[in-house]
C-alpha cells in the first residue's frame, strides 16, 4: 500500500498590499485637495451649468430686444444709426454697429456712455426693417451678452466680488486638473489590479455603502475626466495669476492672437484683448459710411453675417470690422478700412492664426458654451453636472468611510509616503511642486499651506500620544 503523505498546511493569508510610496502620495493628494478645494470646484461647476446654457436662455428672455418681424422692406445701416443715435441724444457716444446678421434679428447700435463699467457698452436694438426701437440694454465684452448671461457669467467668474472673487475661480480651476489627473493615475493603477473590471466603467448596482459610492466616484469620474482637464486649462487662461504666465508664454513664443492694425500711418502693435468692449468714438461720424464700409469689408475677407463695425475713434485710425460668429470654427476674420478711399488698410485672416492661436480661440468658445451652439452647451451642461457630481460623492465617501459610528468623518491617507520613497522619487516631488508653483501661484501657496497644517497636524498628534 502506497503511504498517504499528509496535506500541507495551509499558507498564510497574504497581507493585504499597500500601494507603493507614488501611488499614496497620490491618494494624499487626491484626497486633501479634494477635501479643501471641493466646495470652490463644485460652485464653480453648478454656476458654470448654469453659464454653459446661458446663450439659449438668453434668446429666450430678450427675445424681442434680439428678434424683430421679418418685412419686406430694409432700412439701411445709416437710417438705423440715425434713429438709434435720436434715441439716446446726447447722453451717449457711437461705439460700434451689429448689424442684424440674419432675417428676423435687430440691428445693435452700441454706445459709450459715463457710469458703465470696464468692457460695457450701451446698447439699443433697432429692427431693420421698421426702424422700432425693441431695446435699450448693457451689454457686455465680446460675446455682447445682455443682463442675466453677464450675471451669471460674472458670479461664475468672481462669486459677484469683483477682482478679489476670482481667486476662487483660479483656485477651482487650478485644482480641478490636478485632482483630476491624480485619480486617472490611480484608476488606471486600481483597474489593472481589480477582479470586477466592469465596476470602474459603469457604476455597480450591486455593491452596497462605500463601494458603491466608491463604483460611482470612479467610473463617473472616468468618463468626465478629459473634459474636466479641458474646463481646468481653459479655465485658468481668463485667471489673475495662472493667466498672466500663460499669456506671458504666449507673448514669448509668438503665440498670441493678431489683431488688425487701424492705423492709417505707420503700422503700430495692438493688444490682442484690444476691442473687449466699445471704445470710445471721438470723432463725429458719418452715419452713411457704415454700409459703404461694410461693402467694402465683404470684398475682402468678411463672408459672414455676425460682424461688428467700429468707427475710427481718431483722424488717423480706420475703421474695423470684425467677425465675431463664435458658433462656427474660423468666423474671425478682420479688415481695417480707410474711410476715405474705401480701401483696405490691414487685414488678418483666421486661416493665417498660428496653430496655439487657433486651439485658443477654440477653447474659449467651447468654454463659454458658444462654438456648435445647442450641441455645445448641452455637453458643457452634462458635464459640470458631472463634476458637480464627483465633489459630492467624494464627500460622501468621506464620510462613510468614518472608522466608528461615533466618528463624523473618515480617516485621511496615511502619512510618511515619502519616507520609503527613493531620493530621485522625493526630489522630483519637490521639483515638481517648486515647478507648479511657479506656473500656478495660487497652487503653489495652498499646496505650502496644506504641507504647513499636515505637518502641524501630525506634531500636535506625536506630542499627545506622547503624553499618555
Amino acid at each position: 500500500m502506497t503511504a498517504t503523505l499528509p496535506a500541507p498546511p495551509p499558507s498564510p493569508p497574504r497581507p493585504a498590499s499597500r500601494p507603493g510610496w507614488f501611488g499614496a502620495l497620490l491618494v494624499r493628494l487626491h484626497f486633501y485637495a479634494g477635501i479643501l478645494v471641493g466646495p470652490f470646484i463644485l460652485v464653480a461647476a453648478l454656476s458654470g451649468a448654469l453659464y454653459a446654457i446661458a446663450p439659449t436662455i438668453e434668446q429666450a428672455v430678450y427675445g424681442r430686444q434680439l428678434h424683430a418681424p421679418v418685412t419686406d422692406t430694409q432700412l439701411t445701416l445709416g437710417e438705423q444709426v440715425e434713429i438709434a443715435e435720436a434715441h439716446v441724444g446726447d447722453a451717449a457716444t457711437l461705439s460700434a454697429v451689429r448689424p442684424a446678421p440674419e432675417p428676423g434679428d435687430t440691428t445693435r447700435v452700441m454706445f459709450a456712455q459715463d457710469g458703465l463699467g470696464a468692457s460695457e457698452s450701451r446698447a439699443v436694438f433697432v429692427d431693420p426693417g421698421t426702424g422700432e426701437i425693441r431695446g435699450d440694454e448693457t451689454v457686455y465684452g465680446t460675446s455682447g451678452s445682455l443682463p442675466l448671461r453677464t450675471a451669471i457669467s460674472t458670479f461664475h467668474r468672481n462669486l459677484g466680488l469683483g477682482e478679489p472673487g476670482r481667486l476662487y475661480s483660479e483656485l477651482a480651476a487650478s485644482w480641478l486638473g490636478i485632482v483630476v489627473v491624480a485619480g486617472v493615475i490611480l484608476w488606471v493603477m486600481r483597474i489593472r489590479k481589480a477582479r470586477a473590471k466592469k465596476d470602474f466603467v459603469r457604476p455597480s448596482r450591486k455593491l452596497t455603502g462605500y463601494r458603491r459610492l466608491f463604483s460611482w466616484h470612479t467610473s463617473v469620474g472616468i468618463w468626465v475626466a478629459l473634459g474636466a482637464v479641458f474646463l481646468s486649462a481653459t479655465g485658468i487662461t481668463w485667471s489673475t495669476y495662472g493667466g498672466q504666465n500663460v499669456t506671458d508664454l504666449r507673448a514669448a513664443l509668438d503665440w498670441g492672437t493678431p489683431a488688425v492694425s487701424t492705423s492709417l500711418g505707420a503700422e503700430t502693435a495692438q493688444d490682442e484683448h484690444a476691442g473687449h468692449g466699445a471704445a470710445s468714438a471721438a470723432l463725429a461720424v458719418d452715419s452713411a459710411l457704415f454700409d459703404d464700409v461694410l461693402a467694402a469689408a465683404q470684398q475682402v475677407n468678411i463672408d459672414t453675417g455676425l460682424v461688428q463695425i467700429t468707427p475710427p475713434a481718431a483722424a488717423d485710425q480706420a475703421w474695423k470690422v470684425q467677425e465675431i460668429d463664435r458658433g462656427f470654427p474660423g468666423h474671425l476674420d478682420a479688415v481695417a478700412i480707410d474711410g476715405a478711399t474705401l480701401q483696405p488698410v490691414d487685414r488678418v485672416d483666421f486661416a493665417d492664426f498660428s496653430l496655439p492661436a487657433k486651439l485658443a480661440s477654440w477653447g474659449v468658445s467651447i468654454h463659454m458654451g458658444t462654438m456648435f451652439g445647442l450641441a455645445n452647451q448641452i455637453v458643457m451642461l452634462l458635464l459640470a453636472v458631472g463634476i458637480a457630481g464627483m465633489v459630492v460623492l467624494g464627500y460622501a465617501m468621506w464620510v462613510r468611510r468614518r472608522p466608528t459610528k461615533t466618528a463624523r468623518v473618515g480617516m485621511p491617507p496615511r502619512r510618511g509616503v515619502l519616507d520609503g520613497a527613493p531620493w530621485w522619487g522625493v526630489a522630483a516631488v519637490v521639483v515638481g511642486g517648486v515647478l507648479l508653483g511657479l506656473a500656478l501661484p495660487l497652487v503653489g501657496w495652498t499646496l505650502a499651506a496644506f504641507v504647513v497644517i499636515d505637518v502641524a497636524v501630525d506634531a500636535a498628534q506625536r506630542r499627545r500620544a506622547a503624553t499618555h
